[in-house]
């Protein structure tokens, strides 16, 4: 449980470093972490479920922000952005868009994919081969606009 481990190590400096922001963000993390852990009948999570968990901690919080944003409050919105960009840190490197395209081009010459009919193909494909490197929305739109 590497992850943990990771989680407590930068909690803990957080705590030193008496900043508020960060370890609101770790707490969240190791309540969902806790929460996934008891949740199931295993008591080990993989990595990959690990990654789609810190996903979801960064898309709620990003969510969130933009909501905020859009009914004018900034005072609201500039935390959930802050915590998002700490919880971004657990996760592997983003691939840009380019490197996407790239591997959507590549996933759809190996598959023969010719049109929207084979967009969730492509999907699947892709996501399994970036997994945690980018997100779904990201994914999604790069292949409507190479196969559309």
């Amino acid at each position: 449980m590497a992850l943990q481990e990771q989680v407590m190590t930068a909690m803990k400096a957080a705590m030193k470093a008496k900043n508020t922001t960060a370890l609101t963000s770790l707490r969240a993390i190791k309540s969902a972490l806790l929460l996934a852990q008891t949740s199931g009948d295993n008591t080990e999570i993989s990595q990959a479920d690990e990654i789609k968990l810190l996903q979801k901690l960064v898309k709620q919080r990003k969510d969130s922000a933009a909501i905020f944003q859009q009914q004018g409050r900034e005072d609201l919105a500039t935390p959930e952005l802050q915590q998002a960009e700490i919880i971004a840190e657990f996760l592997p490197k983003q691939l840009s868009v380019e490197e996407v395209k790239n591997v959507v081009s590549t996933v759809i010459i190996d598959l023969g994919a010719s049109s929207m009919k084979d967009m969730g193909k492509v999907m699947k494909v892709v996501s399994e081969k970036v997994a945690g490197q980018a997100d779904g929305k990201t994914i999604s739109s790069i292949v409507k606009e190479l196969l559309g």
